[in-house]
């Protein structure tokens, strides 16, 4: 196997692996040194896969580059205004905004965009960034980490080697960073393999949905921030809306749901078309058009969920670790700490020839700004559970009595995947048909996101048993999969025999993960397709 060698190996080329890289190099240009950093992107090109609301807190910025500003980066919409609702079937409740989720000195911007700017910043310093390379494994040789080893290309569904075929590459390090983002496959193969979570709760998860929309010039706000919760959610699910008047005339509007939901009945996608709907939200969109749609998981366990992030040889950072703040429903600017922290310890462990030095990160998060925020906002999330109204009740007093320093911690239990209720016990819900001008069937939404896999090429959603597709999830929760995806991936067809069985539309996958955190048995396993496939996001 032909492979290429580095100082620093990063996997992904996200906010946390692009701030990584340009530390590092900071660093070295600082100090004289010569250290060679390569990033692998799975993605066509650097920010295709990034999606985000979002609202940057810049404080992670301002470190890693004060004069962003003067060298152009794409933050340039400040926040005026916060709107904080509780939404019924029709009207609203103005809320007073929590300060977690006060917005004044942050901005509405393009995380994808962002990460276009911080990667022609990295390579302006020499960083080798790899688009289209998915990371498929990772090297390990007597417990250490030795960098990863690229996907194939051109291998058809057969497995059969077509024209063009290119097989799989080692890129090696002296030190490695996984950058995957939320429930990044080769982060979770360390975690399995060197039981990082033995002394935390288990990650919980959300699936985030959000649409880029371009609406008329009377209706836009530039730099006003809506959040709201309640409708068309039960009190007993957790979730909520976000909505951003960004620049030229943009929203961006999206919908969050937390994905240890009971009711196997409950769509995620449905529930966002049907929010958009309320008066409140569908006057702010009409006479408007749809640019692009999206859906990604996002990390809600907060504090309590953060594995062990340093083994002998490599580092996780970012969201792949867990550091989304979920009361501010921010995690741009832990990521980009975290990376930071990861380069600091990886530049003293090479230059000064300390291996060991790289488990100083561990000791670094801890003491930084980083758990700091997440410490203090540990109780919000997980007392939801209890209930909508007796969650906001809670998250008042921990707020503004207890203001973080509770001397309790709540407890993430188990798994999003074990929170299923059998569809013997439920009611199924009914959703809208779309109207065509806010609300969207889902194939018009995929569309929207450009998402392009190679035909013929291996499946990247494995089965660990075929069987239990129908055996199980059909059986026991009528298959929640062809719900719970936003991207319509699965469906239960009929076979030649008249027999259901499960069809994956594979090439319609938007690399959201959920598949691979909500499935009840945890047989759907989530795998990196060919290079450069998925979604394309502009602008998101």
């Amino acid at each position: 196997m032909e492979s290429m060698e580095f100082d620093v190996v990063i996997v992904g080329a996200g906010a946390s692996g692009l701030s990584s890289a340009i530390r590092i190099k900071q660093l070295a240009a600082k100090n004289n040194k010569e250290i060679s950093v390569c990033i692998v992107e799975k993605g066509s090109e650097v920010g295709a896969h990034i999606l985000s609301g979002a609202v940057l807190e810049p404080r992670a910025l301002d470190e890693l580059i004060p004069d962003w500003k003067e060298k152009g980066a794409p933050v340039t919409v400040g926040v005026k205004k916060d709107h904080f609702m509780l939404l019924g079937r029709k009207g609203k409740i103005k809320l007073p905004t929590p300060p977690q989720m006060k917005n004044h000195g942050n901005y509405i911007i393009s995380l994808g965009n962002l990460c276009r700017w911080l990667g022609e910043q990295a390579t302006s310093l020499g960083v080798e960034i790899f688009p289209g390379f998915p990371a498929s494994d990772v090297i390990i040789e007597e417990g250490q980490i030795k960098g990863i080893i690229t996907g194939e290309f051109g291998r058809g569904q057969s497995g059969a080697e077509k024209y063009g075929f290119q097989p799989s590459m080692e890129v090696r390090g002296k030190y490695t960073i996984f950058a995957e983002g939320c429930r990044g496959s080769l982060a979770q193969k360390l975690e399995e393999e060197f039981d990082l979570r033995k002394n935390c709760d288990p990650q919980t998860y959300g699936i985030g949905m959000k649409e880029l929309w371009e609406i008329p010039a009377e209706n836009h706000k530039e730099g006003e921030v809506y959040h709201s919760v309640g409708w068309p959610l039960d009190a007993g699910t957790y979730g909520g809306s976000f909505l951003y008047h960004g620049e030229n005339n943009t929203i961006s509007i999206g919908f969050v749901i937390g994905l240890d939901y009971e009711n196997t009945y409950l769509n995620p996608y449905e529930e966002f078309q049907k929010f958009k709907t309320h008066p409140t939200i569908r006057k702010q969109l009409e006479g408007g058009k749809r640019i692009s749609y999206g859906a990604r998981a996002l990390n809600e366990g907060g504090l309590q969920s953060i594995p062990e992030i340093a083994v002998n040889g490599a580092v996780i950072v970012g969201c792949s670790a867990g550091f989304l703040n979920v009361p501010k429903i921010k995690g741009t600017h832990t990521a980009m700490k975290s990376g930071m922290l990861a380069a600091e310890s990886i530049y003293k462990a090479i230059t000064e020839e300390n291996p060991d030095a790289i488990f100083e990160y561990s000791d670094n998060v801890q003491n930084s700004w980083i758990c700091e925020e997440l410490y203090k906002s540990r109780n919000i999330r997980p007392s939801f559970r209890i209930g909508l109204f007796a969650g906001l009740f809670y998250s008042a007093i921990d707020t503004f009595v207890l203001k973080g320093k509770a001397p309790w911690t709540f407890r993430h239990k188990k798994k999003d995947n074990e929170s299923f209720s059998s569809k013997n016990k439920l009611l199924k819900i009914e959703y809208p048909e779309p109207d065509g001008k806010v609300s969207f069937d889902l194939m018009s939404s995929v569309y929207l996101s450009n998402t392009n896999h190679e035909e013929d090429q291996p499946i990247h959603l494995k089965l660990k048993d075929k069987d239990v597709p129908i055996d199980v999830n059909l059986e026991q929760y009528d298959s929640p999969e062809v719900r719970f995806c936003p991207a319509g991936v699965y469906e239960i067809v009929d076979n030649e025999g008249g027999e259901p069985e499960l069809h994956i539309n594979a090439q319609n996958c938007l690399h959201c993960k959920t598949c691979d955190i909500k499935d009840p048995t945890q047989n759907i396993c989530w795998t990196t397709p060919e290079g450069g496939g998925g979604p394309n996001y502009p602008g998101m």
